[in-house]
């Protein structure tokens, strides 16, 4: 048996990919996606034709129109080939509007409904700012089920939770990122890794407290560097991996033991957080990591999406 099968028995394996032939390979029961990974994908000449035909079809529409329609043809096209859930991302320059990402939101599910894809096979992709997480909260009350991304923190996993979102996405790699940088060249990549590694930690605080306080929400293990930190967290509820991990997985023979249990987890005994928002403000704020890494995340999926503004404007004219 190899990792990526020994894996599967623990844990919902997703592929953070664009690409539909990676999951064609790896057979991943849910897909993510983003504003980053669909930039990626339709700059390669297989997908040109799903952003040539959402300009073609859309040609009288705002550039904010013509992308989101471009990622519900993504999504549509998934769900083709994956049989669980597509996460579908709002645009990363509304993270802090409620009222816009509520609105975004509902627009996406009435594409995918018209399209005759249910609800709940997709899963609206949110930054775990307040703003968002309060848009979650109204979307969830509509049967209009969230995937909580860019989170780097017990607070904002609390704060989701209350709001009743389906599923959070806590950024492994991208805090490992923040704590060797830190450290610099005082950093100790053995001391550091698996059950170890800061993002790895992270997470795992995470499921003990969901696990302890029988909270519903699933948690996804996204944003990885390396294969040891996707097996130190064998158990989580999904975990979503890249092509490049995936093929590791699938190439390394063994097992991968089971890391985390609710039976482990109910022996931490965490302190419960109140989820209003000054404490959810005080509590981001006082954690350097996950206030520079949520607003680094931000800027760069906006980023993203200006840049994937202006490869629709170029079709359009073209």
């Amino acid at each position: 048996m190899n990792q990526l099968e020994s894996l599967r028995q623990h844990t919902v394996v997703v592929a953070d990919t664009g690409d539909f032939e990676a999951m064609r390979a790896f057979r991943p029961t849910d897909a993510t996606t983003n504003p980053s990974l669909i930039l990626k994908a339709v700059q390669k000449e297989a997908y040109r034709p799903l952003l040539d035909r959402a300009v073609r079809d859309y040609r009288n529409e705002s550039l904010t129109h013509v992308m989101d329609r471009l990622l519900v043809s993504f999504g549509t096209e998934i769900l083709k080939i994956v049989p669980g859930r597509v996460s579908t991302e709002v645009d990363a320059r509304l993270s802090f509007d409620t009222r816009g990402t509520v609105e975004r939101g509902r627009t996406i599910i009435s594409w995918y409904e018209a399209a005759g894809i249910p609800r709940e096979r997709v899963l609206i992709k949110i930054a775990s700012t307040w703003e968002g997480i309060q848009a979650a909260r109204v979307l969830q009350a509509e049967g209009i089920r969230c995937n909580m991304t860019l989170l780097f923190s017990l607070v904002q996993a609390v704060a989701c939770a209350d709001a009743g979102a389906q599923l959070i996405s806590p950024f492994v790699g991208r805090i490992y990122d923040w704590y060797k940088k830190s450290a610099g060249k005082d950093w100790d990549e053995a001391a550091n890794a698996g059950v170890d590694d800061p993002g790895v930690k992270s997470v795992s605080r995470i499921y003990e407290y969901y696990k302890t306080y029988g909270i519903s929400t699933e948690i996804m293990g996204a944003s990885f560097r390396n294969v040891g930190q996707i097996t130190a967290l064998a158990g989580s509820d999904l975990l979503t991996i890249s092509p490049e991990l995936l093929a590791e997985l699938e190439q390394a023979d063994g097992d991968v033991p089971l890391r985390l249990t609710p039976e482990r987890a109910a022996q931490a005994k965490p302190e419960r957080i109140t989820a209003d928002e000054i404490t959810f403000r005080t509590l981001l704020n006082e954690d350097a990591m996950a206030t520079e890494k949520l607003s680094e995340g931000i800027r760069a999926f906006a980023a993203d999406a200006r840049k994937l503004d202006v490869l629709l404007g170029a079709a359009a004219t073209a």
